[in-house]
């Protein structure tokens, strides 16, 4: 830990905490890189200021609540305190309806901060890594909590469904580009074209490796859920798309992917992800709840654990 951080001049201070902040942005998909956060935010932005702002802020809070309350100054300036609180800021903003969601989603991306810090501890001895599943905790119970506090209001879309009256919709044309482009936007909960190309651009910026991976990700995301007779809106949509897109990254390019079938690896955990994202969707539609990113957090420490057992996978 630095000592002599707190010594720092304050445009300097500015500076590392605004470049954490953008790299806490684009650290959601494994790329530590100030530009790439900028053009994500620039995406996030063109579909809605407010969350664009909130998303912004919440990446803020983890840098400092990390910085100011004595973390490594390296894990900070590398963006990892910032990309759990933005995700959960995003997440609760357009979950939430009323006033109140704004000031809720901040707070809740204080929380997550806290969350991730404590995970960070409890994962370190296991060797893998927190990915995504603070910001999914915290959001799940935020959400919950609407059913009995009336300040916090769900978004009506989220709607309690009887598994036994669900029905599968399989009507409708598939557009592959469509699929592909909002599966690598969805990483970020945006759902237009447009920013999912904006998105993209900003993760080929972030490296061309996982540029490509990206899309290998949400292309097998596609054909696996048209092989397997998914619903062709939720495909086009991209809801499938970004857990495979976060699952191949971290299991098939990121992490311990040092073997000759880590790429190989990466694919057939992609592609489990897709059925896992399914009955997923299905144990939590009781709920009224998103899957958020849990299918691709437990599908990367499932494959990421027996690596450690088995190494050349």
């Amino acid at each position: 830990m630095e000592e002599h951080a707190p010594n720092e001049s304050n445009g300097n201070l500015l500076f590392t905490l605004g470049s954490a902040t953008l790299k806490g942005i684009s650290q959601v998909i494994f790329i530590e890189n100030a530009v790439t956060g900028l053009l994500v935010l620039i995406a996030i932005f063109l579909a809605s200021v407010p969350v664009g702002i909130i998303a912004l802020l919440s990446s803020l809070i983890g840098a400092c609540i990390g910085w100011f309350g004595g973390m490594d100054k390296t894990i900070v300036r590398q963006g990892l305190m910032g990309f759990n609180p933005a995700l959960a800021g995003i997440a609760i903003a357009i979950n939430l309806t009323g006033g109140y969601r704004w000031p809720i989603a901040l707070a809740g991306a204080v929380i997550t901060a806290f969350v991730t810090a404590a995970m960070m501890h409890f994962m370190r001895n296991a060797g893998i890594p927190v990915f995504t599943f603070p910001y999914i905790v915290v959001s799940w119970f935020v959400l919950l909590a609407s059913y009995r506090l009336g300040s916090i209001r769900l978004n009506p879309t989220l709607v309690p469904q009887d598994l036994s009256n669900w029905k599968l919709h399989q009507e409708g044309t598939f557009n592959w580009i469509s699929g592909l482009v909002r599966g690598i936007g969805q990483v970020y909960f945006q759902g237009g074209f447009w920013s999912g190309v904006i998105i993209l651009a900003g993760v080929v910026w972030g490296g061309r490796k996982i540029g490509l991976f990206t899309v290998i990700g949400s292309a097998i995301a596609c054909l696996t859920v048209y092989g397997l007779s998914g619903e062709i809106t939720l495909l086009n949509a991209g809801l499938y798309g970004y857990n495979a897109v976060l699952t191949i990254l971290a299991v098939g390019v990121v992490f311990d992917a040092g073997s000759r079938m880590a790429q190989v690896t990466g694919i057939i955990a992609a592609i489990v992800s897709v059925p896992v994202t399914a009955s997923i969707d299905s144990w939590l539609l009781p709920y009224g709840l998103p899957a958020f990113t849990f299918p691709f957090v437990l599908c990367a420490w499932v494959f990421l654990a027996a690596r450690k057992v088995v190494p050349r996978i």
